[in-house]
């Protein structure tokens, strides 16, 4: 039988968000509980896919040599509490790209499943925006939405979404998610 998988946003899910992007690893915190909730999941089989999109590339606020230094942090970090990522997907371009993997667009979710030969239906997608929501349904994911973002923009994913599972914070989505199964 397969591992199952679930996919996270980033920034508001598994680390605090700010309005002026995460640009260091300096400024990279990650959300009390967060860390050890994927190890959980990590320790109960699970395989855990990053989507997020970082338009702050393409607005020149951060390169993305400092992005993977970020993310070499996170998994450093992740690492000490028991767990890890099997696969990071990113975004670079901005908004006005209208590219197909800026989130809503499905793109980056399409390749976590090419990438690690899953059929999305059904897969969990945990994150703070309408935006991930709508990425998560272009693909037959599952949805779930967490309090830890930005909370105005996880207000606005409640107004247009009111059907989906909204857990405090990712250790509360684990849980749920590890009760499951």
């Amino acid at each position: 039988m397969a591992r199952p998988l679930v996919i996270l946003d980033r920034d508001g899910v598994i680390n605090y968000d700010s309005r002026d992007y995460i640009k260091s690893v300096d400024e990279w915190r990650p959300i009390p509980g967060s860390l050890e909730a994927i190890a959980r999941l990590n320790a109960a089989g699970w395989r855990v896919a990053v989507a997020s999109n970082q338009a702050g590339i393409a607005h020149g606020y951060y390169s993305e040599a400092d992005l993977k230094h970020i993310h070499t942090h996170m998994a450093a970090e992740l690492a000490k509490a028991g767990g890890r990522i099997d696969l990071i997907v990113h975004c670079p371009h901005s908004p006005d790209a209208h590219c197909d993997c800026r989130k809503p667009a499905p793109g980056m979710l399409v390749e976590i499943g090419r990438r690690l030969g899953v059929d999305l239906a059904g897969v969990p997608f945990v994150g703070d925006k309408a935006s991930d929501v709508a990425a998560a349904r272009a693909v037959g994911a599952r949805p779930l939405l967490v309090r830890t973002g930005l909370a105005e923009r996880t207000a606005a994913a409640l107004a247009i979404t009111p059907a989906v599972e909204v857990f405090p914070n990712l250790a509360a989505a684990a849980d749920s998610l590890l009760g499951a199964n």
